[in-house]
């Protein structure tokens, strides 16, 4: 167990210096993901401006632009870019071989390059998001409390587990499907419409609301600002967290079981 926790330790050194190796153009790259905000404070200030009215579905135009900030940080969270491309990759070059010669388990190396990841970027983006913030406090309702903020945290941690494993899977279908472009093009799509991303969930009629209701997209983003912003009732913060954590098991197990199917699946040739 100590040598194991060890091996842990030392990959995810390793993968925190390779992070901080181009931190100046990691740097750069996070702060241009900031200037997306001013083109939403103006979107909708324009969209409620045009409605003629305070409130659309029960949003303000302080919380909508409160709203969009927040989904911006669980997004943060999130977001696995690379990981279900790199995990296809591996496969069609046969890079995946060395972790089945090798006393490295692919997911857990693969999570602590990602822990590694958010970690630099947490570090870097610490500056940006406080300066944001804090330029858009007026739009923020009042602390919440922190029974609900501490829902919230928990809600960004289960995020971003729910992330990187359904990902995950997603790339490890390249054991049966070599190209697997189309089908994270596909999962993009309706990732960007269906996590809340774009707008809130509670805009969407039904029956539609109620089928994006029943899928786990929507703890990636929507969920962890609609907890911040009273959109959730208190006394069910504890269901829909033990719900997301429920995606998160499920997507734990799936893709175990798709990697050691795709290991008794894979052959290599070739040096």
């Amino acid at each position: 167990m100590v040598a194991r926790v060890q091996t842990w330790w030392t990959i995810l050194k390793i993968c925190l210096e390779e992070r901080l190796v181009y931190r100046g153009d990691f740097a750069l790259g996070t702060l241009m993901r900031f200037l997306p905000i001013v083109t939403q404070i103006f979107l909708w200030t324009a969209v409620f401006a045009a409605a003629a009215s305070s409130k659309i579905e029960g949003y303000t135009s302080q919380t909508i632009i409160a709203y969009y900030l927040l989904t911006m940080l669980g997004r943060a969270f999130s977001s696995m870019p690379g990981l279900a491309t790199g995990i296809a990759k591996q496969v069609r070059e046969g890079e995946i071989k060395k972790f089945l010669i090798q006393p490295i388990d692919l997911l857990s190396y693969l999570l602590l390059a990602r822990i590694a990841h958010k970690l630099v970027y947490y570090t870097v983006a610490a500056g940006p998001f406080a300066l944001v913030f804090w330029l858009c406090g007026d739009y923020f309702p009042p602390f919440p409390g922190w029974t609900v903020f501490s829902a919230f945290v928990a809600s960004l941690l289960l995020g971003f587990a729910l992330g990187f494993f359904l990902e995950a899977s997603l790339g490890l279908i390249a054991f049966w499907f070599l190209e697997v472009t189309s089908l994270l093009f596909v999962y993009m799509l309706f990732n960007f419409f269906c996590s809340g991303h774009m707008f809130p969930l509670d805009f969407l009629p039904d029956p539609y609301g109620t089928i994006v209701d029943l899928m786990p997209l929507k703890y990636l983003a929507y969920y962890p600002a609609a907890i911040y912003l009273g959109k959730i009732p208190p006394d069910e913060l504890l269901q829909g967290l033990a719900i997301e954590l429920g995606w998160v098991v499920f997507f734990i197990i799936l893709s175990r079981r798709l990697m050691h199917a795709g290991y008794n699946r894979y052959s290599g040739f070739g040096g």
